[in-house]
């Protein structure tokens, strides 16, 4: 039985078609649109069209927090503003089953069934990407909490008054790690006369806006100013975790995400340097690793949303 699943990022949305083995057979790609949730399921029923089977459901992993099917919030997609019945317009434009969660939860949910933590019952999933998404596996299962947001350390305030978020708060994680945010920081010490080569090498790689593999690129060249911002980042993050795992305990953290599938193990070790100081009880058991399984994490999880939809059906 084939199903497809669909990750949706800030910056690209990728279809897989997955098997019963969770073993992607097939694949697709493109930009995400600026445009709005309706120009988005259109691009997504055209990959899904191009696919060189049909499946038999969808799953679905976006950015935001998920109730039941219902997007509740959506902080890192452009024009997501107001109501719209995203998934209902999906299964009524694909003819199938479509289902729904947390972009973070599918991808730590394909590391867990065919990844870095396949077998761990005690794990924090880290996506680091546009935003910094969050999932959890306590007591051998996945864990969403009652509203499906369980895991959101991207929204952890590690600062009293701090950065604006792209939720609208201020001094969460994501406001200093989130690399949508490190755009920002990044153009405004651009402005304040700070020289940086970021953007230069965005518009020699002809991308809408500075990607992972810009950041890395730019790190790897030893830019100051990306240097800089991605430390601080690094150092937040790290204390959003540390956090974490003083409430949960856990026994892996799995790093995914755009910039861990640039920057590879040497990023899973530097956010582990990062988070041991705020660490109350030193686990020996406790180890970090990046994802195993890079872009296909959120596809493999998000098509296991829609294989449970059909067994329950």
């Amino acid at each position: 039985m084939l199903t497809a699943g669909v990750d949706i990022g800030g910056t690209n949305i990728e279809v897989g078609l997955v098997d019963d083995k969770h073993r992607v057979v097939d694949r697709a790609k493109t930009a995400t649109p600026e445009t709005g949730p309706e120009d988005t399921v259109n691009t997504i029923v055209k990959l899904i069209d191009s696919l060189k089977d049909q499946p038999h459901a969808v799953g679905i992993g976006i950015p935001g927090a998920i109730d039941n099917d219902t997007i509740v919030k959506v902080p890192n997609l452009e024009q997501w503003d107001g109501d719209y019945d995203f998934i209902a317009r999906l299964r009524e434009s694909l003819g199938i089953p479509v289902a729904a969660g947390n972009d973070t939860n599918v991808g730590l949910l394909g590391e867990w069934l065919a990844g870095a933590v396949k077998g761990h019952d005690h794990v924090l999933g880290v996506w680091m990407g546009t935003g910094i998404g969050g999932g959890l596996i306590l007591e051998g299962r996945p864990y969403t909490g009652s509203l499906g947001s369980a895991g959101e350390i991207g929204h952890v305030v590690v600062r009293a008054n701090g950065g604006r978020c792209s939720c609208g708060r201020r001094g969460c994680v994501e406001a200093y790690a989130g690399r949508g945010m490190m755009n920002q920081a990044v153009r405004a010490l651009r402005e304040s006369g700070r020289k940086t080569r970021l953007f230069d090498i965005q518009e020699e790689e002809g991308k809408r806006k500075p990607t992972s593999k810009i950041w890395a690129k730019a790190l790897a060249e030893g830019d100051e100013v990306a240097t800089e911002v991605f430390d601080e980042g690094i150092t937040v993050l790290g204390m959003g975790i540390g956090s974490v795992l003083n409430v949960l305990d856990v026994e892996r953290v799995v790093i995914g995400g755009g910039m861990a599938e640039k920057l590879g193990k040497a990023l899973a070790h530097r956010v582990q340097q990062a988070t041991l100081p705020w660490v109350m009880a030193k686990n020996p058991k406790l180890d970090f690793v990046v994802a195993e399984l890079g872009d296909d994490s959120g596809v493999v999880g998000a098509a296991e949303l829609g294989r449970a939809v059909l067994l329950d059906a």
